[in-house]
């Protein structure tokens, strides 16, 4: 069991000075015979030097209308927005948008869109050429620039958006949904490479303010966390993300503010205060991948079988006749038992992996039952609790109840069902459908002997 504080709502997240500041922004737009809607409502949010920000929220909260104002593209309805502490009249030159649709044009090479900002500025044809090939080298498409957008794959024509953003050295970069028209494994890529230039402060920008739907992509990228509500968009809560950098997906930190948020996401009606109050004061198990048992056996009987050395997921996910979405469950689930090691979209078995893949049935189990005490918080603390019942048996609703704090009910019956899957598959406890109930298994009984502890 882990506890894990979050950040009081209260609390401000404070770095360097003030870019770009607004006080109470309204915004309404005229409806034929309805008279007005309203989209934003009292909005007032501050971008710091410094600070990556992420605006949060459901379709109908304004996110984009909102990023849409901070950069001076179209005017409030009542308020102010402040760059440097002066309002800002018309389109904010000091601010570049990346959108979710490329937006590059095709008749122009990958250097020639990147270089369209600076040619608009006027900016001599040599130095145009220079800080476009710095740009682009910036990432990852050195060799690419005489291409066309034609010629490129989704996630490398998002790249050239990035580098026609960074080559205008703005003090503010906007980013409207990046990655969301990209596969997973390649916006998982382009988080992790936008997050290593800024930690490295290779960034040409003084902070970033990002607009997503996506809660872990918010909780990877942000030092700060703005829930919106919606119908009218207003401010529901403010959160500073205090975990290091790289941030793992996977830890209870992470797990336990992707849980919280998504409450105060998806009930508008209970006080976010409230709920990030409730949420300090309960301990939190970090959620499985809903992957079966004997599909991670057979991924890392896989991946011995091809040598075992470090292989790109995609080849994997092709050589298994996989979608690469069907696969990654299955990945993260031999990830977080340690059996596999991941990185920028390869994986690796470990030496615990390739013991597993080359043991027998019943050494397999016991490798598996010990990984799983160390990784799984939720499976030791069912095996803690039933080893302390005299009889050794708890209903499944006890712990299904401890889910319902942090999960969905959906989530919490798929909880449950992969938990006694691994429960079961490494003999640590057994399962009565029929009542409902969990049982230690009858070699734990037999020979009770202490169990591994989390590293």
């Amino acid at each position: 069991m882990v506890q894990t504080t979050l950040p009081q709502a209260s609390a401000r997240y404070v770095t360097g000075k003030d870019i770009i500041k607004a006080e109470q922004i309204n915004k309404t737009f005229p409806m034929p015979d309805k008279g007005e809607m309203t989209v934003l409502r009292d909005i007032s949010i501050t971008l710091h030097e410094g600070e990556v920000l992420a605006l949060l929220g459901r379709s109908g909260s304004g996110k984009s209308t909102l990023l849409r104002i901070l950069a001076g593209l179209i005017p409030a309805s009542s308020g102010t927005v402040l760059y440097n502490g002066k309002p800002i009249e018309g389109p904010n030159q000091n601010v570049t948008m990346i959108f979710q649709s490329f937006a590059l044009l095709p008749w122009l090479t990958v250097e020639d869109n990147v270089a369209l900002g600076l040619k608009a500025q006027g900016i001599a044809k040599d130095e145009r050429h220079i800080r476009a090939l710095k740009a682009i080298d910036m990432v990852g498409l050195d060799g690419f620039e005489g291409a066309f957008p034609r010629e490129l794959s989704g996630g490398m024509r998002q790249r050239v958006g990035f580098a026609r953003a960074f080559v205008m050295q703005p003090d503010a970069l906007f980013m409207d949904e990046p990655m969301s028209a990209l596969d997973v494994l390649t916006a998982e890529n382009l988080r992790g490479e936008l997050m290593e230039l800024w930690t490295s402060k290779k960034l040409p920008t003084r902070a970033i303010l990002i607009v997503t739907h996506n809660i872990e992509e918010a909780i990877q990228l942000a030092d700060r966390v703005i829930i919106l509500g919606q119908n009218p968009g207003v401010i529901r809560a403010e959160m500073p993300i205090e975990l290091p950098h790289p941030r793992d997906r996977k830890s209870p930190s992470f797990i336990h503010l992707v849980d919280t948020i998504y409450k105060v996401m998806t009930n508008p009606k209970q006080s976010a205060q409230e709920i990030l109050s409730n949420a300090n004061n309960t301990p939190t198990f970090g959620r499985l991948p809903h992957a079966r048992a004997e599909g991670i056996a057979a991924l890392l009987e896989v991946l011995q079988t091809r040598g075992g050395k470090r292989e790109n997921l995609y080849e994997v996910a092709q050589a298994l006749q996989f979608g690469t979405d069907d696969l990654l469950p299955i990945v993260d689930a031999a990830s977080l038992l340690c059996f596999i090691t991941v990185n920028e979209g390869d994986i690796e078995l470990t030496e615990d992996g390739k013991r597993f893949a080359a043991a027998d049935i019943l050494t397999r189990k016991h490798l598996f039952r010990v990984r799983l005490l160390a990784c799984a918080p939720f499976a030791r603390k069912i095996h803690e609790a039933l080893v302390q019942q005299p009889r050794h048996v708890l209903s499944e609703e006890f712990f299904e109840d401890i889910l319902d704090e942090h999960f969905t009910q959906n989530e919490t019956e798929q909880q449950m069902d992969t938990v006694i899957d691994w429960g079961r598959y490494a003999e640590l406890f057994e399962y009565d459908a029929t009542r409902g109930v969990l049982m230690l298994s009858q070699p734990e009984i037999n020979q009770p002997e202490a169990s591994p502890t989390a590293p």
